[in-house]
């Protein structure tokens, strides 16, 4: 795994029944104790300017398929920091071969923050306080579809 939070393996073009109906990209989890999903805030994926959100994007942990929703409800999958999570996101046609800029941000409720600090994190804007072991809320890359 990369020490980057987004992965250059994994980064690709999706294809259900012969047509191209989004792409994927990998992420890793910063924080070294690894959270539940319920732990977890997504913000909004920036691709090449492009802004996709809770309706285009499912996480994919474990072998399983979540939506933003399925996510907050969900107090017994944990996300292990060892295993990345891969995000699935709907854009008919995919994206085209060459280099990307891709954005994005999450956040994830740490066991040593006060709740009223946790609430201040936006997983679109940087985190108002940082801690190395808890990782930045948003993570650049620029990556290729081939």
């Amino acid at each position: 795994m990369e020490k980057q939070v987004i992965q250059s393996v994994g980064f690709r073009n999706i294809e259900e029944n012969g047509k191209i109906t989004g792409f994927q990209l990998k992420i890793r989890l910063p924080y070294y104790r690894g959270v539940y999903l319920s732990q977890i805030k997504p913000g909004h994926l920036i691709v090449d300017g492009e802004t996709f959100g809770e309706d285009e994007i499912m996480w994919r942990v474990n072998g399983e398929d979540y939506t933003y929703a399925d996510m907050r409800k969900d107090l017994h999958t944990h996300w292990h920091p060892l295993e990345p999570a891969t995000l699935i996101v709907k854009k008919e046609g995919g994206l085209s071969q060459g280099y990307h800029d891709l954005t994005y941000g999450f956040y994830c409720t740490h066991s040593y923050m006060p709740p009223a600090m946790e609430a201040l994190e936006d997983p679109d804007k940087p985190s108002v306080v940082y801690f190395v072991e808890f990782g930045q809320n948003i993570n650049s890359r620029k990556l290729l579809i081939v």
